[in-house]
């Protein structure tokens, strides 16, 4: 099966997503998002640096200006003002670069077997499965074949963690917890864990470009609200913060807007059409703005 572009114009050369090993068994390419986890964005997102920060900029001028008026709160509008520095895009997207780096250094350290061989990485579907954009969401970890040349570490081994935990500890992805694709409680503890001491030892992008850069969530609702051809400032507003916030410390619902009053590492995030499964599943409280 092939995808092209329908459109006479247009004809890209088709992209291969399934090969054929044998009769039954299909090999199919499936983009993974590894869930828990929120690294900043690449130049591929809002394009190179200083065309983003051309966006970055636009954004900043409507929250001065007055654009997007009470749809959007003051606090929450001066905790942006405060990281749409004039080098805002190029510190997030040369953040997004290292942290790819980053993430390269530990798939080869980590999936190097002690005879040299390469490891196989373990795929943990999460929660919802596939996300809206048709991506797998999953854990990814080492896979270990066993035996005297590989053998499986013990459960909590350090060995055994997960590359997303592994990316949230070094302070290279912000920690980004959506339910329902939540970790089990134990996991979820030590997410909790090295996702705080990353923020409060300011670890990976923040030692690097500050406590106030833009984290990539963030990053991607600067972009929305600096769209050159704006239809409706209200419309766009809701559609950049559509999550609901939940604080950790205390299980309070703090909206899609009361984010920045809680630390990254005890944020919370819900889809609105799931809230009350979320609410039943955790036991929330009744929402707040």
């Amino acid at each position: 099966m092939t995808v092209s572009d329908p459109s006479p114009a247009r004809k890209p050369a088709p992209r291969r997503l399934v090969r054929t090993s044998d009769g039954d068994t299909p090999v199919v390419e499936q983009p993974i998002r590894m869930v828990s986890v929120d690294t900043p964005e690449k130049a591929g997102y809002a394009g190179a640096p200083p065309a983003a920060q051309a966006v970055l900029d636009r954004c900043r001028q409507r929250l001065t200006d007055g654009t997007y008026g009470a749809a959007l709160p003051d606090e929450l509008r001066d905790h942006l003002l405060e990281r749409l520095t004039p080098d805002a895009a190029h510190r997030h997207i040369t953040a997004g670069e290292r942290a790819s780096a980053e993430f390269d250094r530990l798939l080869d350290r980590r999936l190097a077997r002690p005879g040299g061989e390469r490891r196989r990485v373990a795929v943990l579907p999460a929660g919802e499965k596939i996300d809206r954009y048709g991506r797998l969401l999953a854990y990814l970890s080492p896979w270990f074949a066993g035996g005297p040349n590989d053998p499986v570490p013990p459960r909590d081994a350090p060995e055994r963690r997960t590359f997303n935990l592994d990316m949230v500890a070094s302070g290279w992805g912000a920690l980004f917890l959506v339910h329902p694709s939540l970790p089990s409680a134990p996991d979820l503890r030590l997410l909790l864990r090295d996702a705080d001491a990353a923020w409060t030892e300011r670890r990976g992008m923040w030692a690097e470009f500050g406590a106030d850069v833009l984290l990539a969530y963030e990053f991607r609702a600067c972009v929305k609200l600096g769209v050159r051809n704006l239809p409706d400032p209200k419309a766009t507003v809701a559609s950049a913060f559509q999550r609901i916030c939940v604080d950790l410390r205390d299980r309070s619902v703090v909206g899609p807007f009361g984010y920045h009053r809680v630390p990254p590492s005890q944020r919370l995030w819900i889809w609105p059409e799931d809230y009350e499964q979320a609410r039943d599943d955790l036991e929330l409280p009744g929402r707040s703005a």
